[in-house]
Parts: C-alpha cells; sequence; structure tokens
C-alpha cells in the first residue's frame, strides 16, 4: 500500500509540473461584426505551442518538432478571422449540439419528431446552419489551459433543451488534452467533437499520401450514398478498413470506394464502459513527426479532406485541395437518435455529458 501511495504521490507531483511548465496567454484576435470579440488563447509547453480562439472553440494551430529539429504548424486554418466566418468546412472547430450526420434531419424522441436545418445533402450535419463553431464561447483560465463554454438555447438548431455545454483545452508537455462536458434540461442527443484538419509535414504540403495511418478498430460502419450509415457494423478483415497495422494513406486511397475515407471506426461496442482507449496514430515519416489520438468516445471518424477543392485559400495563402490533410474526428455513432443498435446518445436531464480525447505530438 505503502508503494501505491508513493507511486500516486508521484503521479500527482509529476502533473502538477508539467502543467506548471505550460505558459497561457491569452489576446484579442479579431472582431465578428454581431456575434462579439474573438480571442486567441495560448498554450505553450516545451515541446508543442497550441492556439485556441474563443469562435467556435477553434484549434488555430499546433506548433509541434520534426526529427530535424524544426518547428512547424500541422493544424490548417486560417490567418485571419474572416477566414474562419466564412468557413463552411469546421476548420479546427468544436462541432455540435450533435456532430457527423443525422439522416433526413429527423428524429423521433419521446412521442415527438423533431425536424433539423438540412445542410449536407438531404441530412443535418455538425449541428446545423448556424451550430457550435460560428458562436464566440466563453473562456476562462484554468490550470495549464484554458476553459470555453457557452449555453444552447432550448430549440437551437432545431434540437430540444437547454445545453450548457463546456470544453476544456489543457496542454500537458506533448499532449494536448480536449474534455468535454454538457448538461441539458430536457432529454436531447448530443455529440460532441473537434474538427481539426492535420498535416504533420506542415503548411507547404499539398497532401498526405505519404503518412502512415493506423486505427485501432476491429470494425467500421459501411454508408449509403448520402453517407449514413447502413445500420451494419462490418468486421475490417479483408477490406480497405483493415487499419489494425499502419498502412501508407497514398495507396490505401486508392482501394476505397469513393472519395476517400469519410467512414465511422469503431472503437468499443455499445454497452461498453466508459474508458479512455487508443484510437489512432499517424507518423510522417520524412519528417519524424507522430500524433497519437486516444479517447472515450466509441468510435472516430476517419476523414481524409476528401471535398476540399483548393477554392479556399488558407494560411500563409496555401490552397488546401483534396487529400490535403486528414480528420480524427472522435465522436458517438453517425445517426445514432436513429439507430437503437448504436452508443446510446441522449443527454437526459440530471446527467453530465462527459468525454476526453487526448493528442499527443513527438518525433521519432
Amino acid at each position: 500500500m505503502f508503494c501505491d501511495v508513493l507511486l500516486y504521490s508521484f503521479q500527482s507531483v509529476n502533473y502538477r509540473l508539467r502543467s506548471k511548465m505550460t505558459q497561457v496567454t491569452s489576446q484579442r484576435w479579431g472582431e465578428v461584426p454581431g456575434i462579439g470579440v474573438v480571442d486567441m488563447w495560448v498554450l505553450q509547453s516545451p515541446q508543442v505551442k497550441v492556439e485556441v480562439l474563443t469562435l467556435g472553440a477553434i484549434i488555430r494551430s499546433v506548433i509541434s518538432r520534426g526529427k530535424d529539429g524544426q518547428m512547424e504548424d500541422v493544424v490548417l486554418g486560417f490567418d485571419d478571422v474572416d477566414g474562419y466566418v466564412s468557413d463552411k468546412r469546421y476548420f479546427g472547430a468544436v462541432v455540435g449540439r450533435v456532430a457527423n450526420r443525422i439522416a433526413r434531419g429527423r428524429f423521433v424522441l419521446e412521442g415527438k419528431e423533431y425536424q433539423l436545418d438540412i445542410n449536407n445533402g438531404p441530412n443535418a450535419l455538425h449541428g446545423g446552419l448556424q451550430g457550435f463553431n460560428k458562436v464566440v464561447w466563453q473562456a476562462t483560465s484554468v490550470e495549464g489551459g484554458v476553459q470555453l463554454s457557452l449555453t444552447s438555447p432550448d430549440g437551437d438548431q432545431g434540437y430540444p433543451g437547454e445545453v450548457h455545454v463546456s470544453v476544456s483545452y489543457t496542454l500537458q508537455g506533448e499532449t494536448l488534452n480536449a474534455e468535454f462536458q454538457a448538461q441539458s434540461t430536457k432529454t436531447t442527443p448530443i455529440n460532441l467533437t473537434n474538427h481539426s484538419y492535420f498535416n504533420l509535414a506542415g503548411q507547404s504540403a499539398t497532401d498526405v499520401y505519404d503518412h502512415e495511418v493506423s486505427i485501432s478498430a476491429q470494425s467500421y460502419l459501411p454508408v449509403d450514398d448520402t453517407s449514413i450509415p447502413t445500420g451494419e457494423i462490418r468486421a475490417v478483415d479483408n477490406t480497405p478498413f483493415d487499419l489494425r497495422k499502419p498502412v501508407l494513406i497514398g495507396p490505401q486511397l486508392k482501394k476505397v470506394p469513393g472519395p476517400g475515407f469519410d467512414h465511422n471506426f469503431c472503437l468499443s461496442s455499445p454497452g461498453d464502459p466508459w474508458l479512455d482507449r487508443h484510437a489512432a496514430r499517424v507518423h510522417h515519416p520524412a519528417s519524424g513527426r507522430i500524433l497519437e489520438v486516444s479517447t472515450s468516445q466509441p468510435g472516430v471518424q476517419f476523414y481524409t479532406a476528401n471535398f476540399l477543392d483548393g477554392s479556399m485559400t488558407g494560411k500563409g495563402g496555401a490552397r488546401y485541395g483534396k487529400h490535403s490533410s486528414f480528420c480524427l474526428e472522435t465522436q458517438n455513432w453517425p445517426d445514432a437518435v436513429n439507430q437503437a443498435s448504436f452508443p446510446d446518445c441522449l443527454l437526459r436531464p440530471g446527467e453530465e455529458y462527459r468525454h476526453v480525447t487526448r493528442y499527443t505530438f513527438t518525433t521519432v
């Protein structure tokens, strides 16, 4: 028992030391007419620098070291606030109230049918026309980072209940933690994620074909022609979706039907206990950079930026084209509110929604 107490004390002291090594500052970054002032919070450890905006709780940049010692920004985005205001691809943002797609924007809850705004073909995507990514969140300093919070009113984008939401970004050494919490006054579906686009080669790279990816999933969700899960939970064995061992993204994309990966990989099964699990690892051999992701969520949407077309001007004048980046959107399974066999996505009064996702940036 003495050894257990000693180990706990060491871990506790180590956590505090790493937190204290993170410098946290904030500054005004811009203003959105009719919405408010946008601040930028900077979290800096000896290994990693992260910039967070109060608009959309956006991760604007993650600057990490390569094997040559060079620091590069590995998150796609924009140089000014106007870029994020006009953005329709959710760069770096927290999306909600429900991330990913809801079929036909409809669901029935406690005998009542709800109709949401349709903003992705025939479906509702990422919370609606004015989701959490277009709101200025309230910021509070916390140890090693910043907590951002908002209140989504009853009926917001068609969803029931007033929902209080927060996301805390904290930086510990090379690990960026994102902790999502929410409470609601009425039963409502909820599914929160961060929608950062990564390229571990940095801003000058035009694609991610030379990145190696592995995802710790035994199964994935096939989708219909509007990207709604069919309801089948299919084993990855002998499919292009078997990413349990590292594969190069470029050659693997040629094996995937359609424009690329935009699928939910199942990290756990419905009814499994809350657990922070390893989700994915991406390695860029040329720079030596590695991104590892763990999460308590039951799924991760691996998306290879299939719908970026070069029409948007990003940081430093970069044109972000198809397959220029990848997303690892930790989440509940898409359309879970309409699929009884999927993990429960409902938040009820008196309950607390809580999930964590950790992004660790290292070099080999």
